[in-house]
């Protein structure tokens, strides 16, 4: 701007002043554009554009669109790192008091997993945010191999590669897990999924695709339980799609080897949040044996904490 201006500066001309006071102006001018776009990098890229047209406004001569702009991107930068502070700062806080607490008082501990881990257990558990195994049965750092899908449901040998599937394989061959816990829980939004949809379904939603997985347990449930109200129906669906997974693990031939030679156990554990209750128990695989496949599992050492 200030090169469309020509000055020519002589201390006895008013006029110069006068010409002295515009340029000083106008650099002002320049001073507070730089400033305004300055802000325009603090603010998220969304609203920057809404800005912009505000600054290209405000350059016709009107201030109180300037004040404005300034205003919205004070604010909106403001909100901004006040909503990420809230949530980071509690994780922060979290994280700083595990490495505290956690990993300092017990250094040898975790300079040893950092070498390697050997966990004693494969859980498969639901990804609802209120079932974290490691909440709610305690496990600690090197404890428990997880894996968690949408209604904890384990695919059958035969079918395509899953992250299920890839983690059952590494486990047990690799890392050599005692135990596999399938673990279950109330009001589970994926077996409500399982329960309501229509037997074709939409074979375009990822949900669906993957839910199907549970369909012998839908309709072991309907058999037995159609007069049941609906949630009722999804209560007894939920402990045996737990059944059905466990049944399904024994399909998978180093899975069920392992098992018949006593270096492996199979578990079903069910966590009821309503009423804070955990059931466990551990598949009979001497008394399974003898059933017809798909004819369910046999179970012992059932307990309800």
């Amino acid at each position: 701007m200030a090169s469309q201006f020509h000055i020519s500066y002589d201390p006895s001309s008013s006029t110069s002043l006068l010409s002295l006071y515009t340029q000083q102006l106008i650099f002002r001018s320049s001073d507070k554009v730089k400033d305004f776009e300055k802000a325009q990098l603090r603010i998220p890229s969304s609203f920057r554009r809404k800005a912009a047209n505000l600054q290209t406004m405000a350059s016709g001569k009107t201030p109180g669109l300037t004040q404005e702009a300034n205003d919205f991107t004070t604010f909106e930068a403001s909100a901004d790192r006040e909503n990420n502070n809230d949530v980071f700062d509690d994780m922060k806080q979290r994280f700083l008091a595990f490495k505290k607490l956690k990993y300092m008082d017990n250094l040898e501990h975790f300079k040893k997993l950092a070498d390697a881990q050997a966990p004693k257990f494969l859980v498969i558990a639901c990804a609802d945010s209120r079932v974290c195994p490691s909440a709610v049965l305690g496990f600690q750092p090197g404890e428990a191999f997880t894996v968690r899908n949408i209604a904890n449901l384990v695919p059958s040998y035969e079918s395509g590669p899953t992250e299920t599937k890839a983690a059952l394989q590494f486990s047990v061959n690799t890392l050599e897990v005692e135990n596999i816990l399938v673990i279950g829980h109330s009001r589970c939004g994926g077996i409500q999924a399982l329960m309501s949809m229509e037997d074709e379904g939409d074979s375009r939603s990822f949900i669906h695709n993957w839910v199907v997985v549970g369909k012998k347990a839908k309709e072991s449930t309907k058999a037995v339980a159609s007069n049941l109200h609906f949630d009722h129906q999804c209560q007894h669906c939920e402990k045996a799609s737990i059944n059905h997974s466990l049944e399904r693990l024994l399909g998978y031939p180093w899975i069920e080897e392992k098992v018949r030679k006593g270096s492996l156990s199979l578990h079903g554990g069910y966590y009821d949040f309503v009423n804070c209750t955990f059931e466990k128990w551990t598949v009979d695989y001497g008394g399974s044996r003898g059933k017809n496949e798909g004819s369910g599992i046999a179970v012992k050492n059932r307990s309800v904490w």
